[in-house]
């Protein structure tokens, strides 16, 4: 194991075991790379590296801190990594998302309250007839993160938001090259709302099944 690897590893023990809790400040750099063993070299590249990924806060002429953990933040690196890939690897995002968005929607059939329903509701109903590829993608986006939001589970919501960015430019893709596509699309998110209001958790995954196979059948035949 490389020694930035190792300090790396290290801070995360002491995260991991509860010695350093999100918004704790780390011990001084001298106090600690003599505790983990290592130079103050390698500490350093270790720190930098765990707040590339959110983990710590380095403040300046303060001192460097645990960040809050939360997933939405963790998650940011992943967002990072995932919007520089490039579009022939779009599909492979695509399938994970075939995975991931109906397992959401049929648990968001059991977890969804009455003002969760009413928003979803009152997104699909904003949606004019006449609305340009941007506004129906910005739709979109809005409503898939609403339905995993609905789960409860935020480390769930926060990888499908992380997700969406590549996706976007298949989408829009989609809405220029073919007709109908506002129509198909409130068509679809409306069955689906419906499924979640009956609390029919797997005719939600069918639906949220087809929904975004859909885009990734025609991507398919567009590469």
């Amino acid at each position: 194991m490389a020694v930035t690897d190792e300090a790396i590893a290290g801070i995360k023990d002491m995260i991991v075991s509860g010695r350093l809790s999100p918004g704790d400040r780390l011990p001084p750099e001298k106090e600690l790379s003599e505790e983990l063993g290592l130079s103050r070299s390698s500490l350093r590249e270790a720190v930098k590296a765990l707040a590339v990924i959110r983990v710590l806060d380095v403040r300046r002429g303060d001192g460097t801190y645990v960040t809050s953990l939360e997933s939405d933040l963790l998650l940011e690196a992943m967002s990072f990594v995932v919007d520089l890939h490039q579009d022939d690897s779009v599909l492979e995002i695509f399938a994970v998302r075939r995975i991931l968005e109906p397992a959401a929607a049929e648990l968001a059939a059991r977890t969804a309250g009455e003002e969760d329903l009413g928003d979803l509701d009152g997104l699909v109903d904003a949606v004019a007839e006449e609305a340009d590829v941007e506004a129906l993608v910005a739709h979109d986006i809005e409503f898939h993160g609403r339905i995993a939001r609905a789960t409860g589970n935020a480390y769930l919501a926060g990888l499908l938001e992380s997700l969406s960015g590549p996706t976007v430019r298949a989408r829009v893709w989609r809405g220029i090259t073919e007709g109908g596509s506002v129509a198909r699309t409130i068509d679809e998110h409306r069955a689906i709302v419906d499924a979640l209001r009956r609390g029919d958790g797997q005719l939600a995954n069918a639906l949220m099944v087809a929904h975004v196979a859909g885009v990734e059948q025609w991507l398919r035949g567009a590469t």
